[in-house]
């Protein structure tokens, strides 16, 4: 007897529309509709089966590090010697008509950077000096130094950079690469998230959600400290062998759902239940660094046990090592408007400086040595930039700039991209674009094309339409392509 079809005798057609919200008239239309302008078909198979790419992928894996709260790139990367002479004098009016601005009120003066830069590596790439492990590098890194975007708050910003929106609603860059690609290790999450720092990023959880994406497909935040995943252990009194009956019997109870109802969400829901089984055993040992060298700890700088970025970075490497095809470092702190010592450009910035330099230069170094920067590409921004104007917000005399979205500096090292390039250039005070602009969908489309996935044809339908990550918008930026 199926039990379903049974209690189905029982429910009146009046009953059934009651309880599902609907009328006949709204039933009638559904019908008449193609069923495929609502929601992707679901997949037959394993939904994170590894799929082959839209052409020969130069990176298997990303490693993105978003410094969030967006640091001042003017005193990092991009050195102005026009504004270092002009420091201290009213900014342009040119430069401020029908300009919007987050903080800064009145009219602001010019201020030079604090920090001395010098040229490194053979390519003679412009460090600042608060970065000495990264100038150690110089000759790995593709410098982007005319990025742009629409966005001047953190949230709305972050989750530009992130899910190609400014709005809640759209999946992470590592949502659509684990759908179009899915992942090389079937004990392991495809897109893991591990955050650092004084406090989560504006944008939250939706920066690494699937949103209209199977929820298989969204970052699983991995925890440096305690437990790797929260609530991956099993309960007490539960052993392997009843947690593995129980989601045996799971699994039939939501397959006869998904034979009687068809819908997609069931399928990715017992692969779900799948994943964190296999996640109990892959897990706890891909985060336990304690196995690594005190050499590789050294380098890192890293303490086991501890909730920072440098413990992150190796775990980053770690992950990519077992087949993670995304993995997103988001560290906070790096809002320097100069309100108070904290914020200061001399001091609170020099301070995150310190705690991601040297993870930061080791992961690149480590990733060589082991044959893996070839094909992993490594990014590290900000969801915008800061003004060349100090903010002085009420009358505030640290050092600090105000956000800032017509120009900011990222870099890329391995996985493809050129090394020891610097693309684009901004203006003689660090306020504008001056040549090779790379708005934010364009950076999107280059990371999808170095994985091997063509930024206008990795799309799903949702709610009638095709969705992707760069919208209508984005090209590949082939200058920097090794």
């Amino acid at each position: 007897m199926n039990l379903h079809e049974e209690l189905l005798k029982y429910r009146t057609r009046r009953q059934f529309f009651r309880d599902c919200g609907v009328g006949v008239g709204s039933m009638g239309l559904a019908s008449l509709l193609n069923e495929r302008l609502f929601a992707a078909p679901a997949a037959a198979d394993d939904p994170l089966a590894p799929k082959k790419p839209h052409f020969a992928a130069k990176a298997k894996s990303i490693i993105y590090l978003h410094m969030a709260g967006a640091p001042s790139t003017l005193d990092l990367f991009d050195y102005k010697p026009k504004l270092q002479e002009l420091s201290g004098q009213p900014c342009p009016d040119s430069y401020l008509k029908g300009q919007q601005f987050a903080f800064i009120k009145g009219h602001p003066k010019l201020l030079g950077t604090p920090h001395k830069f010098a040229k490194y590596g053979t390519s003679g790439q412009e460090i600042s000096e608060v970065l000495p492990h990264l100038q150690t590098v110089a000759d790995e890194l593709c410098i982007v130094r005319s990025m742009y975007t629409e966005q001047f708050n953190h949230a709305p910003a972050q989750l530009f950079v992130h899910t190609g929106s400014a709005r809640l609603g759209r999946p992470g860059m590592g949502s659509w690469l684990s759908y179009g690609l899915g992942t090389e290790n079937h004990n392991l999450p495809s897109f893991c998230v591990l955050v650092s720092g004084t406090a989560a990023p504006d944008g939250g959880a939706s920066l690494w959600g699937s949103a209209f994406l199977p929820t298989i497909h969204q970052g699983i935040q991995l925890r440096s400290q305690g437990d790797p995943v929260l609530f991956l252990s099993n309960p007490d009194g539960m052993d392997a062998a009843g947690r593995r009956q129980s989601l045996d019997t799971l699994q039939a109870l939501n397959q006869l759902q998904s034979d009687a109802i068809g819908d997609p969400e069931v399928l990715t829901r017992i692969a779900q239940y799948e994943l964190a089984y296999r996640m109990q055993t892959s897990v706890p040992e891909v985060m336990d660094i304690s196995k690594e060298t005190k050499e590789t700890h050294e380098m890192y700088g890293v303490k086991p046990g501890q909730k920072a970025f440098a413990n992150n970075c190796l775990l980053a490497r770690r992950l990519v090592e077992s087949g993670v095809r995304f993995v997103q470092l988001y560290h906070w702190g790096w809002d320097n408007h100069g309100e108070s010592k904290a914020g200061d450009l001399r001091y609170g910035m020099v301070d995150r400086c310190k705690e991601t330099d040297q993870p930061v230069a080791a992961l690149i170094k480590d990733l060589k040595r082991r044959g893996l920067l070839d094909h992993t590409l490594v990014v590290w921004g900000g969801e915008f930039g800061r003004t060349p104007m100090n903010e002085e917000r009420n009358g505030s005399k640290w050092l600090g700039r105000d956000h800032h979205q017509h120009t900011f500096t990222i870099w890329m090292a391995g996985g493809g991209a050129k090394a020891g390039v610097t693309h684009g250039t901004t203006d003689e005070l660090g306020y504008y674009v001056a040549e090779n602009g790379v708005h934010v969908h364009d950076l999107q489309a280059t990371l999808l094309h170095l994985m091997g996935m063509d930024h206008e044809k990795l799309t799903y339908r949702s709610q009638g339409r095709d969705y992707r990550l760069t919208d209508v918008h984005g090209k590949v930026v082939k200058e920097i392509l090794a």
